[in-house]
């Protein structure tokens, strides 16, 4: 637990935790520091009682905690009656301030810890409330929660990256604040949408050998209209059909130069990135590469 308490001070904000049963306890923790006060990180609890007390408000941090768990769990902020928090709901508390939370069952939970000035600027009227519990119905709060799993999975991969990804993360925790922080929250709409296509593209490329990738079901499964996705592409010059050509030729393009491609035939390599048509393949491929797939395969067996 020492460990644990230390991992967390250093990461999050000082908390104290006792396990419900002290001969039973897993814990896993992870965190990604980006740009901007801002650190990423998800944990796995065994059951268990946690507090931010008086004596480690000393360490002087004034960030705001979103958690968001996978299980129902109960918090009191500042000394008040705990609240059931539903599973999928966001929790936002300010670590300026004593709070207890109570783990009933093992669960996952996902944390975002925000610097407390750059949070203000966006929702001024912020520190009106302790605490904010926002229901995982509210129509922002499966993007963010989408876009901050994306950041775990696949983290920035340069400064510069960090920097416009923490951006977003702001931008769309405002968004889910909005019209639940009195006077509202400023939001960068440019830089929402930036984080939608990021997921939309994230959903393309998990199904690129899908015949049925059609637009209206990555809609669909991202909540929003074929229309907004197709704004989404148009802002970076290209269209979701281009997009999704281009990544498949891409596919098909590595398929052809793996040693292992040689006991699968081009048809079938096309019909694997997602090809429904051997002859618009071809066409695409000798447009997109400047040669045939065959010749692809004979230079690389070369090689």
């Amino acid at each position: 637990m020492a460990f644990v308490h230390d991992f967390v001070a250093r990461h999050v904000g000082g908390l104290y935790f006792r396990p419900a049963d002290s001969n039973n306890v897993r814990i896993d923790l992870e965190a990604m520091l980006l740009p901007g006060g801002l650190t990423i990180g998800r944990s796995l609890y065994a059951p268990m009682h946690g507090a931010r007390t008086r004596d480690l408000l000393r360490d002087g941090r004034e960030h705001y905690l979103l958690t968001i768990h996978n299980e129902d769990h109960e918090v009191s902020v500042d000394g008040k009656k705990p609240v059931k928090v539903a599973a999928g709901d966001v929790t936002l508390v300010n670590e300026g301030i004593c709070s207890e939370f109570w783990l009933g069952k093992p669960m996952s939970v996902d944390v975002v810890s925000l610097d407390h000035r750059s949070l203000t600027g966006l929702a001024p009227r912020i520190a009106l409330e302790a605490s904010y519990v926002i229901s995982s119905t509210a129509g922002s709060v499966p993007l963010l929660a989408s876009y901050v799993e994306a950041l775990r999975r696949d983290p920035p991969n340069s400064i510069k990256a960090g920097e416009v990804a923490s951006r977003h993360v702001y931008d769309l925790t405002a968004l889910v604040l909005d019209g639940f922080v009195r006077g509202g929250a400023e939001r960068n709409e440019g830089s929402i949408a930036t984080a939608r296509l990021k997921l939309v593209q994230k959903d393309i490329l998990e199904r690129l050998s899908d015949h049925g990738l059609h637009i209206d079901a990555v809609a669909k499964r991202q909540g929003v209209t074929p229309r907004y996705i197709q704004r989404l592409f148009e802002r970076e010059g290209t269209t979701f059909t281009d997009f999704v050509r281009e990544r498949r030729l891409e596919l098909a393009f590595r398929l052809l130069k793996e040693h292992g491609a040689t006991s699968s035939t081009i048809t079938a390599i096309a019909h694997n990135a997602g090809f429904a048509e051997i002859s618009s393949f071809n066409r695409a491929f000798r447009k997109r590469y400047d040669a045939t797939p065959s010749e692809i395969r004979v230079a690389n067996l070369i090689r």
